[in-house]
């Protein structure tokens, strides 16, 4: 007798569900999506309990007839490929004719749907049809699904709870209307609106409805282009960040995607700009020729390959460090963030607390009363109403120091305000960019070690290292082999630090070793840069003369970044004027 037997179809469509249907959010993402390819204009998500008693969709797309609406609940039932071919074309976000079937088949379902003059409901439970018939001649169509994964105890076992499966709910729902601000986007839980968009088409206005005010007036805008991509979209200034990168938001042809490559990208480019371990916000869609993107890879259709990824990742790069190096400000005091942490909300009756991550829903009528400093928000255009100086005006400045508090924080003023400044931070970016320049000198200047400086390194070291010993060299490190696995250092570049060459030396060499593995010329050059810097620089509770004081100050406004040290900390803060003023109530408004 054979062993081997055909599946079941309802079988293999409940392990195919184990893919495609992980969690509440997953069936809200496949549910959403089809509404999306369905050319909706507006998409309600209503909830029960987070989506572990009820998930329902309405939309008002194109709907469907009788005939289809039976059918888009087998396996491999689709309207958006139809031959080989088309897999080369995607630009539907589904595609796969799995997700139907697969909800269907560990749950119970209730469709109504219609395109022209009668409706068609549709019931199943389990993957069977429990009953077909005619329903309300509303153009679109509203899926519900409830008692998921009832026959699947194993599963059902797993799912999370209320909160966390909300929260996995509305960060996917964000993401898509922020995906596509065309559209006009509803969710809501147990009768209580959580997000609402308005479907204006106008980005900036979306994360807005999403983040809030302090987020979106803190945004920067980015285009760029290349003969295969076109890049839109915003990024957030270093004074708004999170603690995780849940926020990075990156869309390929306006599909919600993960790709480490791309994000890797996007943190190098605030490498300057922000602490280790904070991220910016970050809504970036990437246009380009289906053609170059393989979505087919995992069923969620999240994890894509593209072609020509290396080029993509340069222009992201550059791209949004030629923006920050632009638009970059000195911040002012005044203006902080309400809630800099990424912290989730724990339960309801915090969805429409200000300060928290989840932005309250605003209705039309109400966004127009918005203000900020009594002028209202221009979504038509960056707006920016926080006192700021940028790159070229700061370089122009002239800063008169007056004092310095705790050895720590230098006061600064002109006629506009007045100025503080954390002094390591400023003299850190001072020495960063002058190591940095030192980097590009075609004949470094090198300077003998009076006893040279010997390092003893495992056989795995000393392989690693000098494999790249050339890019020591070609700063003007001057090193030989000496015993076994031993080298030894006999002169150094200039910049380095007396009385710390053979600290910085053992340092240097340890960062060359750590990233052997992928190593990067650049990212070495950057990590070394800024360890010397930090070395170089004065000190916190270190007393400068006012001479000293003077000397940085000018050295500052000569950098190219002068906002921030070279691990992100703000290194000056700006008061107006005004600011003073309104602080000890001279002006009133």
């Amino acid at each position: 007798m054979s062993k081997i037997k055909v599946m079941d179809e309802l079988l293999a469509n409940k392990i195919a569900a184990g893919e495609v249907v992980e969690k509440c959010a997953s069936v809200v993402k496949e549910l959403v999506e089809n509404s999306i390819d369905a050319k909706s204009t507006t998409i309600k998500v209503e909830l029960i309990d987070g989506g572990l008693t009820q998930i329902s969709i309405i939309d008002n797309g194109i709907g469907m007839d009788k005939q289809d609406a039976i059918l888009a609940f087998q396996r491999h039932a689709t309207s958006k490929i139809y031959k080989d071919d088309d897999l080369f074309f995607i630009e539907t976000l589904g595609f796969r004719g799995e997700a139907l079937a697969s909800i269907a088949s560990v749950s119970e379902v209730i469709m109504e749907t219609c395109m022209n003059d009668i409706g068609t409901r549709v019931h199943l439970k389990g993957g069977e049809k429990v009953d077909i018939s005619s329903s309300s001649a509303r153009i679109g169509t509203s899926i519900t699904i409830s008692n998921l994964f009832y026959n699947t105890p194993a599963r059902l076992k797993y799912l999370k709870s209320e909160t966390s499966e909300l929260n996995n709910c509305i960060s996917y729902i964000e993401k898509l209307a922020l995906s596509r601000p065309d559209i006009a986007f509803v969710l809501s839980n147990n009768g209580r609106v959580i997000i609402k968009t308005s479907g204006s088409n106008n980005l900036l206005k979306t994360i807005h409805e999403i983040y809030g005010l302090n987020v979106s007036s803190n945004m920067l805008e980015i285009k760029a282009t290349s003969d295969d991509f076109l890049i839109n979209g915003y990024i957030s200034k270093p004074s708004v960040l999170r603690k995780n990168r849940n926020h990075f938001i990156t869309l390929v042809n306006h599909r919600v995607i993960r790709n480490n490559e791309i994000n890797r990208a996007i943190n190098d480019a605030y490498n300057t700009y922000k602490h280790e371990g904070f991220y910016p916000v970050i809504v970036i869609n990437i246009e380009t020729d289906p053609t170059l993107v393989d979505v087919n890879i995992h069923p969620t259709k999240q994890d894509i390959k593209m072609s020509k990824l290396e080029d993509l990742t340069e222009l992201l790069y550059q791209t949004i460090k030629k923006v920050l190096y632009e638009n970059l400000l000195v911040p002012s005091a005044i203006y902080e963030e309400d809630n800099p942490d990424d912290t989730p909300f724990i339960d309801e009756r915090e969805f429409f607390n200000p300060s928290n991550a989840v932005a309250k829903p605003q209705p039309e009528e109400e966004f127009k009363e918005v203000t900020i400093t009594q002028t209202a928000f221009d979504f038509s255009s960056q707006a920016d109403d926080i006192p700021v100086i940028k790159n070229e005006e700061f370089k122009g400045l002239k800063l008169y120091p007056v004092a310095q508090v705790h050895g720590t924080y230098i006061i600064a003023e002109n006629e506009d305000g007045m100025f503080i400044l954390d002094q390591h931070a400023a003299h850190e970016r001072v020495n960063y960019e002058m190591i940095t320049k030192r980097f590009k000198e075609e004949i470094p200047q090198i300077t003998d070690l009076l006893v040279p400086v010997s390092i003893e390194l495992s056989k795995s070291d000393f392989n690693s290292f000098w494999e790249n010993k050339k890019v020591m060299e070609d700063l003007g490190f001057t090193i030989e082999e000496f015993g076994i696995n031993t080298i030894i250092v006999k002169a150094h570049p200039t910049w380095l630090k007396k009385g710390f060459e053979e600290e910085s030396i053992r340092t240097i060499i340890d960062i060359m070793i750590e990233n052997a593995r992928s190593f990067s010329k650049e990212k070495f050059l950057d990590s070394m840069a800024k360890m010397v810097s930090c070395k170089m620089s004065v000190k916190a509770n270190e007393r400068l003369s006012l001479s000293q004081m003077e000397h940085l100050l000018e050295d500052l406004v000569k950098c190219d970044n002068p906002y921030n040290c070279c691990h992100g900390r703000p290194s000056i803060v700006k008061y107006t004027n005004y600011e003073l003023e309104k602080m000890f109530k001279r002006v009133i408004n």
